[in-house]
């Protein structure tokens, strides 16, 4: 008989939860109530939550908004978007994770203070050449290791102006001038290991008269969830993948699984599921990212049952 498995360290991570719980609650109260971008990035949870009243709105729809309650994800957002609810009387539900809003204030906290710096140079050099251009005065480079056009890259980046160094993979540091300071933040999201190949390779090369610190901001709620999957994975003749294909989370999960267990399969809901899969297999383990829910991982399992019984 086929053994299945539901991992319980998979699921919604607190940020997600938080901002779910939150739409939730203003849903009860049969208000209008708007999210700006996708609630979390698994199809199937967003269309519960549409079915319940939740409208979903890009940042463009947002300007033409006025007088309205609109949810702000776990993702976060640049100052920009504060600015400009308070411009169209815009109620904000702020659902943002505290995780990523510490990593924010901190991020806007160093650009302010290079930007300071920056000034107080300036007023003690009488150069025209300097004072045209302020930003080669700005000796430090403020890098952000994560996914650009993320939400959440997009809302850290939103903290210095646009001036923050995104880098998306390992490859990507030897861009960076080795000669001015580096500050290096990351994606609460983003792997574990990659992080620390950067911070390495960046010790290995940063000039004597440069400082270089790096901040470890990734989410260990999300971080633990690789190796704890990995064993998940390996224990299992097949692993079946639930998880939204825009989840970057879920990406390197999937990863992860399918570098433990070749006979892993990722799906979005029950409906992708071939049967096929599962000739030969005993057990069945089934996992997800921080963007699916249970509920959604719970009816995976009841559909191969189901099937598995016709049979």
């Amino acid at each position: 008989m086929l053994q299945i498995e539901i991992d319980e360290g998979s699921g919604f991570c607190f940020g997600v939860t938080t901002a779910i719980k939150k739409a939730e609650e203003e849903l009860k109260k049969g208000r209008q109530l708007y999210c700006l971008g996708d609630i979390v990035h698994n199809s199937m949870e967003v269309e519960r939550l549409t079915n319940r009243g939740l409208t979903t709105i890009n940042h463009d729809q947002l300007r033409e908004l006025h007088n309205a309650t609109v949810l702000l994800r776990a993702h976060g957002e640049p100052p920009e978007t504060y600015e400009l609810a308070r411009k169209n009387n815009i109620e904000i539900i702020d659902a943002t994770c505290p995780v990523v809003l510490a990593l924010q204030q901190r991020i806007k906290n160093q650009y302010e203070k290079d930007s300071n710096n920056v000034t107080n140079k300036l007023k003690r050099v009488d150069l025209e050449v300097e004072l045209k251009n302020e930003e080669k005065a700005n000796t430090s480079q403020i890098v952000i290791f994560g996914k650009p056009g993320h939400a959440e890259v997009l809302g850290l980046v939103g903290q210095t102006h646009s001036h923050a160094i995104v880098i998306v993979k390992f490859e990507d540091v030897q861009q960076l001038d080795f000669n001015h300071n580096i500050y290096l933040y990351s994606q609460t999201t983003k792997s574990l290991d990659e992080f620390h190949r950067i911070i390495k390779y960046i010790q290995q090369h940063i000039s004597k008269d440069a400082k270089f610190r790096s901040f470890d901001t990734i989410c260990r709620q999300v971080a633990n969830r690789m190796p704890n999957i990995s064993q998940f994975a390996a224990k299992h003749d097949l692993v079946l993948f639930v998880a939204g294909r825009k989840s970057s989370n879920g990406k390197v999960l999937f990863h992860e699984c399918l570098s433990v267990n070749p006979n892993s399969h990722q799906v979005e809901s029950a409906d992708e599921i071939d049967m096929e899969w599962f000739k030969n297999v005993y057990t069945v383990g089934i996992c997800g990212a921080t963007s699916t829910p249970k509920w959604l991982m719970e009816e995976c399992r009841d559909e191969i049952l189901r099937q598995t019984n016709e049979s």
